[in-house]
């Protein structure tokens, strides 16, 4: 497994054999790195640590003491999706779950496992539509959310045994979902990666729109209609057709911007989205939907009106933080130095020992 680990380390770093032998100064040869890759070869310990540094990843992920393996990674859009790219998010998945899973055993729990709240349905493609929103009412249904807007996608999906990781990914990729499988007799956990560059509100039809396709069996269904009945899903899961039409009303011939943006704020969802979705539903007419891009709506398509966060904030808001309160836990409870907290959280060792401690106090003036 170091092979392959260093294999795709490389082609991260878009480097060859060459290229690599050469950022180590000539150290090891391509000949051995080639080795090193193909099992043929192991490296001495002292190469592994120039091996990391060179490629900038850790040691344990080189190591590879988990037996971690992606299997299902799909972007979807494959367009202008390089092996260089695949291989940095693939490196990136590996590297986090790994730290992970470190502070789930250090706490002695068990991996949050993912239980569909309703069988994988099949889906007709004539039908995707009225299926998929059938399907998001009936997982509305078994999570017991009610009919009301859901305010954090991302704590749902933790909530509910997900792993939920915000990346950069390649631009036109907005997210995948994959499996981690481990060495032993672990089930496997899925993954969902979402594009850290993405504005939330995409982020958040995205989340749903990965759930989608967990929950879509795919038998019998081309591609494009699978895509269509997962984005039909995440829509009708985030905006529910009977809240919609209470909100704006069951049939509008004109629609104002004031309105649209209050709807795409009370859903937390992107303009265009939530415009598609009212055509889709019959609140409004196909007429309806191309004026409005053409006038209140124009240049939605491509950039947010009014985002829910700014863009110096991308990724901060509905973040994952089941990961981060794992490692304060073991910390606070003295399972983990403050040295390998910050090791495990990527971050500066005062800056870890403040959340831990809070924000100084100013000393009370006795007198």
């Amino acid at each position: 497994m170091i092979g392959g680990r260093i294999k795709l380390a490389r082609k991260k770093a878009g480097l060859s054999l060459r290229g690599l032998a050469d950022a180590l100064g000539g150290r090891i040869s391509a000949q051995a790195i080639g080795k090193y890759e193909r099992g043929e070869m192991t490296p001495s310990s002292g190469v592994l640590l120039a091996l990391c540094q060179a490629l900038g990843v850790s040691l344990s992920y080189l190591m590879d003491t988990q037996g971690i393996e992606l299997t299902g990674v799909d972007f979807r859009t494959k367009a202008n999706t390089s092996a260089r790219d695949r291989a940095h998010v693939e490196t990136a998945v590996i590297e986090w779950i790994e730290r992970y899973l470190q502070i789930e055993r250090v706490l002695e729990l068990d991996s949050a496992e993912w239980e569909a709240p309703v069988p994988p349905r099949m889906l007709r493609a004539a039908e995707e539509a009225e299926e998929a929103e059938d399907l998001a009412d009936q997982v509305r249904k078994e999570w017991l959310l009610g009919r009301d807007p859901i305010p954090n996608m991302t704590e749902l999906l933790e909530e509910k045994g997900l792993k939920v990781l915000i990346e950069d990914l390649p631009p036109r990729v907005s997210g995948f979902t994959c499996l981690v499988c481990r060495s032993g007799d672990y089930p496997e956990l899925p993954v969902v990666v979402v594009n850290r560059c993405f504005p939330l509100e995409r982020r958040r039809l995205t989340l749903a729109h990965e759930l989608g396709h967990r929950l879509i069996d795919p038998a019998g269904l081309a591609e494009r209609y699978e895509e269509q009945a997962a984005t039909y899903f995440a829509s009708a899961f985030l905006m529910p057709r009977d809240h919609l039409e209470q909100e704006i009303g069951k049939h509008r011939n004109h629609l104002g911007y004031k309105e649209l943006i209050d709807l795409k704020r009370l859903y937390r969802a992107s303009g265009v989205a939530l415009l598609v979705r009212l055509k889709n539903i019959g609140i409004i007419n196909e007429t309806t939907l191309i004026y409005a891009f053409q006038s209140i709506a124009r240049g939605w398509r491509t950039e947010e009106p009014e985002e829910l966060e700014n863009k110096k904030e991308r990724g901060q808001r509905e973040r994952p933080y089941r990961f981060e309160r794992l490692c304060y836990r073991a910390l606070a409870e003295g399972l983990i130095t403050l040295t390998k907290a910050a090791e495990l959280l990527r971050c500066p060792i005062d800056e870890v020992e403040a959340g831990l401690r809070g924000p100084e106090q100013p000393h009370a003036n006795h007198r």
